[in-house]
């Protein structure tokens, strides 16, 4: 079988595996979170944190619980690493620095997962399971809750109630993430992902020296970071390396987890709103993007011009052999255009326009179909901006969904669209323009200029991966990067927030012969548009620095 044929077939049985998935989980997350029953441990977690799930909140509120909520997490995590050095299970490892502990705990509290360390030579086991993987839960749940409280917006009215942030929180991890994480993580230990609390094993020699691994609780960490598209590494390698992804069938399994749960929401907001079609007008939109992306980044590394390219089959440079070229374009793709940020290859090796095809994912905002919770919110805001776009052309007041798009909702729209770019551009040319920053870059010239972008663009969308080649642990990267994660998580779910209590006020306007159908395919192309047309304005002159310049070199 050739390389092409495998990456394909591949890829039709992932496309076969979500479709199988897509009804059952979808349904169930929208019975989830409509639900006004309590589970007992849900009861027991109300108690013990003192909330009431059943009090509705406006949107400032359950704005209130989303900071508060995550502030403590940051703060807990940070000084985890800070004690590591005197906490049991550290494996002798030393407490973290101050400035890489705060970046540390702003990436995991934000799903971003940016990691500026061996995780194998870094963090103990109490670190790793106690703060790492609890916020890979915590934080997946909280992008949910977040993308649920927007569908309310939408569904209620006359209201300005967007349900109970602690109730949608716990029920997210309880219901949802638990038992699926559950499941993937055996699936993970069949296939040979290590699962243990060993300490640190000579393993042979290495270049001359001796070679250490350190044993880890690594499947468990494994499958909630690809379920809740989170994407930190329990090794430096994340996802390339055997403990993590032992074969070409956890490779697949994996990327399963990454896009299942966001699939899936678009199949919950169309039941929660009342019109399954609606739903599947988003999905469509988040496959034909994620299906073109994938399909552009099969040819670019298959095909890219150039003898040792043609001679080994593919791009091969900076990929696992165990995975080939079509399953690792097929990862790039599926964590760039989500916020998981694992990688099973390096992106700094992939051709120049295959780089850039990553990049580009991230632009896009990461809504196709995007990470848990933020992939539908993201692409619900595009879905207004393409209503107001359309508006425009007729000369009509636009309408989504039953609520009217005044100026007050286009207003937080355009806000929320404007954050990520702003932080990535401007971060981005400070880097370049400063002596200091620039000395951390491997390589010059246009790969050079895409190590720094990638890193920003990676950082103000929640991603998390890493060009490769950048040295990111010092001082400047440390800070800035955690300042570009917690602005692009927290800012734009302020947008968010805001939204939906405006739209929940609202009362519902009957649809019109006027109205535009945003149940249909030609929505949806206009959709697919207007993201592509935003994106491109915005990134267009960085991109032709880097990767562009590179590509066509």
């Amino acid at each position: 079988m050739g390389p092409v044929l495998a990456g394909v077939l591949q890829l039709l049985a992932l496309i076969a595996a979500l479709a199988l998935a897509y009804v059952p989980l979808g349904n169930y997350m929208a019975r989830v979170y409509s639900s006004d029953k309590h589970w007992r441990v849900e009861k027991w977690i109300y108690k013990g944190i003192g909330a009431d799930p059943d009090t509705e909140m406006r949107w400032t509120a359950y704005l209130r619980g989303v900071l508060a909520f995550s502030v403590v997490g940051v703060l807990f995590l940070y000084l985890l690493q800070r004690l590591q050095g005197v906490l049991p299970g550290s494996l002798g490892f030393k407490s973290i620095d101050p400035d890489q502990a705060f970046n540390t705990a702003v990436s995991f509290v934000t799903n971003t997962n940016w990691q500026s360390y061996y995780g194998e030579q870094a963090m103990g086991h109490v670190v790793q399971t106690a703060g790492l993987a609890v916020q890979n839960f915590v934080s997946a749940a909280v992008g949910i809750a977040v993308a649920v409280a927007l569908v309310r917006g939408f569904a209620r009215s006359r209201t300005g109630e967007l349900g109970n942030f602690w109730a949608d929180l716990v029920r997210g991890v309880v219901r949802i993430l638990v038992p699926i994480a559950a499941v993937a993580a055996v699936v993970l230990v069949a296939c040979g992902a290590i699962q243990n609390f060993s300490g640190i094993h000579e393993v042979g020699q290495f270049m001359g020296g001796q070679q250490q691994w350190n044993g880890g609780a690594v499947a468990s960490q494994e499958a909630i970071k690809e379920l809740g598209t989170n994407g930190g590494g329990y090794f430096n390698a994340n996802s390339a390396h055997p403990f993590e992804n032992p074969t070409p069938f956890s490779n697949l399994w994996e990327i399963f987890l990454i896009l299942l749960i966001p699939f899936a929401l678009t199949r919950t907001f169309g039941l929660m709103v009342g019109s399954v079609k609606q739903g599947y007008a988003i999905l469509a939109t988040m496959a034909t993007i994620w299906l073109g992306f994938t399909a552009l980044m099969m040819w670019t590394e298959f095909a890219h011009h150039g003898p040792a390219f043609q001679i080994a089959g593919g791009a091969y440079e900076g990929k696992e052999v165990r995975f080939g070229v079509g399953g690792s374009s097929i990862f790039a793709v599926a964590t760039t255009l989500t916020s998981t940020g694992a990688v099973d290859s390096f992106h700094s090796s992939f051709t120049g326009l295959g780089g850039g095809i990553t990049m580009l994912g991230m632009m896009l905002g990461e809504i196709a179909p995007g990470g848990t919770g933020s992939g539908l919110y993201g692409m619900l805001i595009m879905a207004i901006i393409a209503v107001f776009i359309a508006g425009l052309m007729v000369g009509r007041t636009p309408e989504y969904l039953g609520k009217k798009i005044g100026s007050r909702e286009i207003k937080l729209a355009a806000c929320y669209i404007l954050v990520t770019p702003a932080l990535v551009l401007v971060f981005t040319a400070f880097a370049m323009a400063l002596p200091t920053p620039a000395n951390s870059m491997t390589n010059s010239g246009a790969h050079g200029f895409s190590e720094i972008l990638y890193a920003y663009t990676s950082a103000s969308n929640n991603n998390g991966s890493a060009f490769a080649g950048l040295n990111a642990d010092t001082q400047w990267f440390n800070s800035t990067l955690g300042l570009c994660m917690l602005f692009g998580r927290f800012v734009p779910m302020i947008f968010v927030l805001a939204l939906a209590g405006s739209l929940a006020e609202q009362k519902p306007v009957p649809a019109t012969a006027g109205t535009l159908r945003t149940d249909k395919p030609l929505y949806a192309g206009l959709l697919v548009g207007t993201i592509i047309i935003i994106t491109g304005l915005t990134y267009f002159p960085a991109l032709a620095l880097g990767p562009l310049a590179e590509g066509l070199a």
